[in-house]
């Protein structure tokens, strides 16, 4: 579930920083995970994207404090 709310709060970042991710080969072995995560659990979806929405939204309010 973890790897599911990191890759989606990356998308998120991406999204909002106008960056376009590049797919890896390696990124695809997580898809079966996944897959039996969201099968198993109908809403998980809902709530990973929620994590990675506040997770996303605190990186990018924090990000000009990087440097």
């Amino acid at each position: 579930m973890e790897e599911l709310i990191a890759e989606l709060g990356a998308a998120f970042i991406c999204a909002d920083l106008g960056i376009t991710p590049e797919p890896r080969d390696d990124h695809a072995c997580y898809i079966k995970n996944w897959l039996r995560v969201l099968k198993n659990d109908k809403k998980a979806i809902f709530s990973a994207a929620a994590k990675a929405s506040q997770a996303s939204t605190w990186l990018l309010a924090h990000e000009d404090g990087a440097a």
